[in-house]
Parts: C-alpha cells; structure tokens; sequence
C-alpha cells in the first residue's frame, strides 16, 4: 500500500497544461454566465521528514487537493496561500523540485494558478527567487513578483486582473476584479548566518514598501479607468486585527462558522516597537501600515489568510468591532477570513479543505462574494454569504473533526 502511494510522485520538471477558460495564453476571465470561482488550497507542508513519513505525508496531500478540485469542478482559478514547502534544515540541500509535486494535481486538470510564499518557504538553504524560478518553468503559473528587492521585501508581491468574458486578451477593457498578493514574509535569510553561526530571521509582517508600491498603484489603476474596481486581496499570515478580534469579541460559531481551535499568531507578534525580537515585547505594531491601508481602499471586498491550521472563520471587522484598536476599518468594514489548512505536514490533525470563493459580476459593485469550505471527505461547510447582513445573519456552525496519516503509524513496526 505505501509503495502504491509513493509511485504517483515522479512527476516530470514541466507538466504542459490542457486547453481551457484562463489558460496560458489567456487574461483571467469570468465566465459567460459571469461568475468566476477560486479555490483557495492553504499550508500544503511538502518536504517535511523526507528520510521517514514525509513522502507518505506528501501523497496523501497531493490526492487531498487532486480531490478537492474533483469536487469543485467549477473552478476558474486556484491560490496556493503559503508554506508550500516545509523548513528546511541547515544542511538540507535546496528543494525547490517540491514545487512540481504541490501543483501536479493542478497542471494535470488544465487549471491556471498562482501562489504566496508562506512563512516556511524561505529557507536558509532555499531562495524564494529560486522557488519562483521553477514555478515559471509551468506555463499556467500565474505567479508574478512587481515589487523591487525581493529577497528583502518578498517575492510575491503583485496583483493579477480578471476581465469580463468578452475580453481573453485584456486589451482596451477595463478589468472587473483586481486580485492583490502581498507577502508576509518570515522565515530565515537565504545563505545568511549572523555572527554566532546562527539563521537570521526574515520579518514577520508585509513590508512598508509594499503597502505604498499597494497605494500608489491602487490609485494609478483607479485614475486609468476613471473608475473604483472591486478587489480581493490575500496574505499568508494573518495581520494582528485577526488575533484582537479573537480575544476580544470573539467568535459565534452561528454567525462565523469555521474552525477556532487555535490561538492566532500574528504579524509583527513577538517584535518590539523598533523592530528588536528579543523575547521583551508581545506587538511592535510594524503591520498598522497594512492593516490601514486595506481596511480604507474602496471596493475591497475581502482578504483572505492562512497560517493558523485550526482556525477557518470569517469575520465583518468593523468601526465597532475594536473601539480601542490602533486601526478602525473605513465605511462596511472589511470581511477577514482565514482559509482551511489542506496539507498532510505540518501541526494538528484539522480535517483538511479548502476555501472557495464564489465572485459574480452582478454582486462586485454590491460588494457581495459567497464562500464556503469544501472538506477532503466531499462535504461543503461553513457557507456564508459575505454582504451587508453578514455578521447577523444566522448558519450552521462547522463540524470540528480531525483526520490523520494512517500509513504514518505503520512506518518503522
């Protein structure tokens, strides 16, 4: 049985995509029926134990995900959120080739893509320019990095437009959707030990520079065509409004279903004001910029994280949601969400999913998406319509179950 589940991995350097909707060669569109749907596939965690489970752990996430886009066969477009590849050892060589394993099941049903870095991918042994290299090497990556010095600042910083059916190329059409990437950053600086031999860390929050390159080409695009475009945005770990609000008000699990089974780590958590991590400070508050910056640009209808693999909830973060907090969203408010963990590696044994997000062109300028968590076992839970009544409006709290590596527990007896 394990050597039946290991055979499926060799998988050649470059898979060529089928021919279909948003291909290649394509813009990113909507249908004809004007809807567009994401699936979001969150902490795939490949690589880990490589001399012992993790092989086994790696195919069971590569036939979850196959599975999950088997049920969701409407999907236009996946996000891959983060922690891709696991941590790397010091001494472990660059695995970069993980990628291939990671979007298989994606190359193979023709489905375009495009991924965050999480904050395991950056590795002492492994480049984020590297990993963003071998993803280029697949022609329906949709992967871009707009932001300069990317080692420093991130390598997946960029935004991606999605058109009306009518336009495949692009060209002289106005964009329908603008869909925003920003990189958390963390993890380890690449090939870089301080003066105890020890791996630096990278910082823990989006970058300064990337919150006014956001801004300032938010407002260029907004001028161009004379018009505020609906947009959609996506973090890998989540900013501290998502912790407060935990902690704070908390969570109904009629009103916010999903998983909330884990304390959330934030951004800038365990930094002090002045950007020292020496074990003295909670919050530096180094993600206020971000939080600000998204939480007062109109037409943002949602941003959507990862990183916390027992917490899958949706929240409206209004005025009045913190009173006391730093940040106070502009107008609505925003709705914040947290994907569902889909990986085999990493911690917990959180029923693995994934979060889809349904657009429709006639609901963008109501600022309307509807979401919901389609589980590796076929069922779909914690569905929300993300409008004006969200937050009162009443639904089934999820289920919280638990699924694991049986083959794991056979290695070594």
């Amino acid at each position: 049985m394990l050597f039946k589940a290991l055979s499926g991995l060799a998988i050649p350097a470059v898979v060529f995509a089928l021919e279909g909707a948003n291909g290649p060669d394509q813009a990113l569109t909507f249908r004809c029926d004007g809807s567009f749907q994401i699936s979001i596939l969150d902490d795939l965690h490949y690589g880990e134990a490589p001399s012992s489970v993790g092989p086994i752990r790696d195919a069971l996430t590569t036939n979850t995900v196959a599975k999950l886009l088997d049920y969701e066969p409407e999907t236009d477009f996946v996000v891959i959120n983060g922690d891709i590849i696991s941590r790397d050892n010091v001494f472990f060589h660059n695995t970069t080739e993980y990628i291939d394993q990671a979007v298989q099941p994606l190359a193979d049903r023709g489905l375009t893509w495009a991924t965050l870095h999480g904050n395991h991918d950056p590795g002492y042994n492994r480049s984020v320019e590297d990993m963003f290299a071998r993803e280029k090497r697949f022609p329906n990556s949709r992967t871009r990095s707009m932001v300069p010095d990317p080692q420093r600042v991130g390598v997946t910083n960029y935004y991606l437009p999605v058109f009306a059916a009518d336009c495949p190329t692009g060209c002289g059409c106005t964009p329908e959707l603008l869909l925003w990437f920003f990189d958390s950053r963390s993890g380890f600086e690449y090939q870089r030990l301080d003066g105890e031999g020890k791996r630096i860390d990278r910082p823990n929050w989006v970058d300064h520079d990337v919150v006014d390159w956001f801004l300032a080409e938010n407002e260029r695009i907004t001028a161009k065509f004379n018009k505020t475009i609906p947009s959609v945005s996506f973090v890998h770990i989540p900013f501290d409004a998502f912790r407060a609000i935990q902690v704070g008000p908390g969570l109904d699990p009629s009103r916010n279903p999903g998983l909330n089974d884990m304390n959330v780590t934030a951004q800038a958590q365990h930094y002090c004001p002045d950007g020292v991590r020496n074990g003295t400070c909670a919050y530096g508050g180094q993600d206020i910029p971000f939080m600000r910056a998204v939480t007062s640009t109109p037409g943002m209808l949602g941003l959507f994280t990862a990183h916390i693999h027992g917490a899958s909830w949706c929240y409206k973060w209004t005025a009045g949601s913190l009173p006391d907090y730093p940040v106070q969203p502009e107008g609505d408010g925003l709705n914040i969400c947290f994907g569902q963990r889909t990986g085999y590696g990493g911690a917990g044994d959180f029923e693995r999913g994934a979060r889809q997000l349904l657009l429709r062109q006639d609901k963008l300028a109501k600022g309307e998406l509807d979401t919901w968590i389609r589980l590796e076992s076929g069922e779909a839970v914690g569905a929300v319509s993300l409008n004006e009544t969200f937050g009162r409006d009443m639904y089934p709290a999820s289920p919280n179950r638990k699924t694991f590596c049986e083959a794991c527990l056979e290695w070594g007896s």
